[in-house]
């Protein structure tokens, strides 16, 4: 199934929270499983740790010791996971119970060798990216670390890096990578031959301050982490600045449940200003899925925030052709 013509965009709500303090201390990244199940990658000092949960908060345990300074955590077909440690300059892999099937990688800046490895993103045929932060670069890898191919130097060109740090490859097979010294998305084929940039310096809409992470839903809509400006900004395929996400979260359930048993914090959250509550607070990572959730790891509120996209595909026929105004209000 191919992308749409075009969309009507309904909204998109806040949907809930997953996590609280204690229990998801730091997310720093979010990985899909089968049957709704979420791994969540938390980095907490010199240690990473992943919680798994489902949407509906079940809480189905926690793997430890997963990785020194973890970054990111991605899913293959069979449900195994591979984390990024920007300490150990490594790919460390594991099943979903935890046992660990390895890793690959060592410091370096040779083919293969690596330098503070950042975001990893798997292509449909599972091959691996990973943004080479330290190397100023992405590599491409086989899941089991055999190096396929590389591209990008240090600089602000086409092509060029500031410490690469998200990574997402979409279904045709493009890859965007988040330029995070230089403030922007640039995107690429598979190849790495450039195709556009977006996005500079600042806090205006489609501005960015130290950008984290990307993520391409399947019709086309590129999420960031504009994480310097504790908010996600959502961009069209062309790519448009079409609106932006600030926080909306409420208690998650385990949250509520604990709630329940502490009066000492009940009293304090009653006499506290909400407002700034729900904001994000420095949000690092962007994932969605296929029901078009959209799951942020809100680093320093210790929990996930998660939004559910209403879009209707439009055919040719639905959408008419472009106006001289950008805006709802044509003149």
């Amino acid at each position: 199934m191919g992308r749409p013509y075009g969309l009507l965009r309904a909204g998109f709500p806040f949907f809930k929270t997953v996590g609280m303090r204690r229990h998801t201390n730091f997310p720093v990244d979010v990985a899909l499983g089968k049957e709704n199940r979420l791994y969540i990658l938390c980095r907490n000092g010199d240690a990473s740790m992943v919680r798994k949960y489902t949407v509906d908060e079940d809480n189905l345990g926690e793997i430890g010791g997963v990785a020194t300074w973890g970054v990111a955590i991605i899913t293959d077909n069979e449900e195994n996971l591979y984390i990024s440690d920007e300490a150990k300059h490594c790919i460390a892999s594991f099943n979903a119970d935890g046992e660990s099937l390895g890793t690959w990688g060592e410091h370096g800046d040779g083919d293969g060798q690596l330098n503070a490895p950042a975001g990893i993103a798997f292509d449909a045929e599972e091959n691996i990216y990973v943004a080479d932060a330290l190397n100023h670069r992405v590599q491409k890898f086989t899941k089991d670390g055999t190096f396929i191919s590389k591209w990008g130097s240090h600089g602000d060109g086409e092509g060029e890096f500031n410490m690469p740090w998200g990574i997402t490859v979409d279904e045709l097979g493009d890859v965007y990578v988040v330029d995070w010294r230089n403030d922007r998305v640039q995107k690429f084929n598979s190849e790495g031959e450039f195709i556009f940039a977006f996005g500079k310096s600042g806090c205006e809409e489609g501005e960015f301050n130290r950008p984290t992470d990307i993520a391409v839903d399947e019709h086309g809509d590129i999420y960031v982490a504009d994480c310097g400006n504790n908010r996600v900004q959502l961009f069209n395929s062309e790519p448009r600045y079409v609106e932006k996400f600030l926080g909306d979260a409420t208690l998650s359930e385990t949250a509520i449940d604990y709630m329940m048993t502490n009066a000492g914090p009940n009293r304090m959250r009653d006499m506290a200003n909400l407002e700034p509550q729900k904001l994000f607070r420095r949000p690092i990572s962007v994932t969605i899925n296929g029901d078009g959730l959209l799951f942020v790891s809100d680093n320093c509120s210790y929990r996930v925030q998660v939004y559910k996209k209403h879009a209707i595909p439009l055919t040719e026929q639905e959408f008419g052709p472009p106006r001289r105004s950008p805006t709802l209000h044509q003149e």
